[in-house]
């Protein structure tokens, strides 16, 4: 599925809607390109908005957690949650206070989490899961227990209710200002991937797939 989603009452853009963008490319981009998202629900102690680790197949954004855990729960209940995102890319630095800004990428996502049941149906998100994390490693690891993944709850969420903001280019300053001496531009952030650090007890040789892990 390519085509746009269209917004819903909850995820049309309304504040600088001009950086609102619905297409399924670029949530799947979005998504791509994190390995944490945040998931926000409200239980009777509270609201609460919960880093986790997450993955994408198809048209569904995947977390896992212990079975015991207070997010897998409440989860399993149907709450309806918010899944955030966000990518900094750098600081915008205009001519006055009020115009700076930042370039970002960001996602966010409406809906309820449903579990995903079946032992052939975890082991394979897992995974996913772990060729995520580097393409090849699932085949390089142990697979984990039955008692390991009888004690995990897998849970997926549907991307059909979703909205993005991006941000990007140099400071829109206006008319009047920019006769101003101040020095504008962009300040850049990137993520950078360093060299394997191997444990000291590791008597593995590097595996292929981590070949060129820094350069990528």
């Amino acid at each position: 599925m390519t085509a746009p989603f269209p917004p819903s009452d909850r995820t049309r853009v309304r504040r600088a809607a001009h950086y609102a963008h619905y297409e399924r490319a670029t949530l799947h981009a979005i998504i791509d390109d994190a390995y944490v998202c945040h998931v926000a629900f409200a239980d009777a102690s509270g609201t609460h908005n919960i880093p986790t680790a997450c993955w994408r197949e198809g048209e569904y954004l995947y977390i896992h957690g212990s079975n015991g855990g207070r997010m897998m729960k409440v989860m399993g209940q149907g709450t309806q949650v918010c899944v955030a995102i966000t990518h900094l890319d750098g600081l915008v630095l205009a001519r006055t206070a009020f115009n700076h800004s930042m370039n970002y990428r960001s996602a966010m996502i409406y809906g309820a989490f449903e579990a995903v049941d079946g032992a052939a149906e975890k082991r394979h998100a897992m995974e996913v899961f772990m060729n995520r994390i580097a393409p090849g490693r699932h085949a390089d690891v142990g697979p984990g227990s039955d008692k390991e993944f009888d004690a995990t709850t897998i849970m997926r969420i549907g991307l059909g209710e979703a909205a993005c903001k991006v941000r990007e280019g140099g400071p829109r300053d206006d008319e009047e200002d920019l006769a101003l001496p101040s020095w504008a531009g962009v300040l850049p952030f990137a993520r950078q991937r360093l060299a394997p650090v191997r444990d000291a007890q590791c008597t593995s040789p590097e595996p292929e797939y981590l070949a060129g892990w820094a350069r990528r």
